[in-house]
């Protein structure tokens, strides 16, 4: 397993890829409780601080598909950089002038979000170049689904470290600053700056315009629930059991999970279409996240925790195959960039439908929301494999494309029988 991992960071410009993406992601992932930390320090309410955090989510999911197009029609450094240093500045506003007037904060939230730069799909768009052979991307897929993970979990631990060593505003103004050397770090890399999208055929939908794609996104918006539902239905459980620590410990539990999960996807080549495993890979995930209805003790609760976590991060890494298989030529940026903000929209979702079902029925019918979100994607993949199994061809594109057709193009990899 270790020595396929290595491989990947052998292959040139792709551990400056990874990490560069991870860092200039790091906003990003903690925005939500920076955000949180800071509102509170200036003394703010939580109404208030989560009103801001809403506002900065919204923002950055409708942004992440509009940039990631921008990216596919003018390249990766005419859009990636200067929407890191928009957002990084729209945040450092915030951070000085706090959350007075409303207006401003709120403006400042609208902002950086929605130039949050789409590094994330740009990545995986910059995979097959860097990488060349087939069973390397989809390796790098695994090994970038296991990266995120690491990042979600360490980077809230990195903002309270800032915050006890500094202050809430140094750590907002710190971290956007961060993550601007990231953007940075990827945009000059040879990779980025000599990829240029497929051509693609002009339409106002984009990559929206394959089905495979839209039952995929439909899919996802489901365990995207699933997963904002966990993290409440965990605070209410955390409450009646210990507290913040015990909270911690849960969520933890979750990242080991999809660490490990991932991390053995990865390790190996999978024999068949994606679009089938996907399917098996959800149902898994699904009927994980069942016994956690049983709220057994904290230590018993932890280890369920990293069973419900197994799952998650192969999901993932086999979506990422599945978009580059049905994105329209010239797409894919987009294409990743709405798998992205589908997932976010709904953890968003999953999070206000938890807190009601919490208070009407108990914690136990919070972590019922899990398994009943995660059934209906797999529903959602069942009843749609037709669809899902016919991807899009990667070819050609009629000679009114968008893009230039003497551009050099991102390779791209049909996965045919392998995956």
């Amino acid at each position: 397993m270790a020595a396929g991992y290595l491989e990947i960071l052998r292959a040139r410009h792709a551990a400056r890829l990874l990490v560069g993406t991870l860092v200039g992601r790091l906003p990003n992932a903690v925005a939500a409780i920076a955000v949180v930390l800071f509102v509170r320090a200036e003394g703010g309410s939580y109404s208030l601080a989560g009103a801001l955090a809403a506002v900065y989510g919204v923002a950055n999911a409708v942004g992440q598909p509009l940039l990631g197009r921008l990216v596919d029609l003018h390249g990766q450094p005419r859009v990636q950089l200067p929407a890191a240093i928009v957002s990084a500045l729209a945040m450092t506003v915030f951070a000085l002038s706090g959350i007075e007037p409303p207006t401003l904060a709120y403006g400042a939230m609208v902002v950086s979000g929605l130039f949050t730069p789409p590094l994330e799909g740009g990545l995986r768009a910059l995979w097959p170049a860097v990488l060349r052979r087939e069973e390397q991307v989809h390796t790098a897929y695994a090994m970038d689904a296991v990266a995120q993970e690491v990042m979600f979990t360490l980077g809230p631990l990195l903002v309270t470290v800032c915050v006890a060593w500094w202050s809430a505003q140094v750590a907002l103004i710190a971290l956007n600053a961060v993550g601007v050397l990231g953007a940075l770090v990827v945009v000059l890399s040879p990779p980025s700056r000599a990829w240029r999208s497929a051509p693609r055929e002009a339409h106002w939908l984009g990559a929206l315009r394959s089905p495979g794609l839209l039952v995929l996104l439909g899919s996802f918006l489901f365990v995207g629930i699933a997963i904002g539902s966990i993290e409440v239905s965990a605070v209410a459980y955390a409450d009646d059991h210990g507290g913040n620590a015990v909270y911690g410990w849960l969520m933890a539990g979750l990242g080991l999970g999809a660490l490990v999960g991932g991390s053995v996807y990865g390790a190996r080549r999978w024999s068949g279409v994606p679009e089938r495993r996907l399917r098996v890979l959800v149902g898994l995930l699904a009927l994980c996240y069942l016994p956690l209805m049983l709220l057994p003790g904290v230590v018993a609760m932890v280890v369920l925790t990293v069973v419900a976590g197994v799952f998650l991060a192969p999901c993932i890494a086999c979506a990422f195959i599945i978009v580059d298989r049905h994105a329209p030529s010239g797409t894919v940026t987009e294409a990743f960039s709405w798998l992205v903000t589908t997932f976010t929209v709904g953890a968003s979702v999953g999070t206000g439908l938890a807190g009601p079902v919490i208070e009407r029925g108990g914690t136990v019918w919070g972590f019922a929301v899990p398994g009943a979100a995660g059934a209906v994607a797999l529903v959602v993949l069942l009843a749609t494999g037709r669809v899902l199994g016919a991807p899009v061809a990667v070819g050609a594109v009629a000679a009114s494309s968008e893009n230039g057709p003497n551009r050099a193009v991102e390779p791209r990899f049909s996965s045919g029988d392998r995956a």
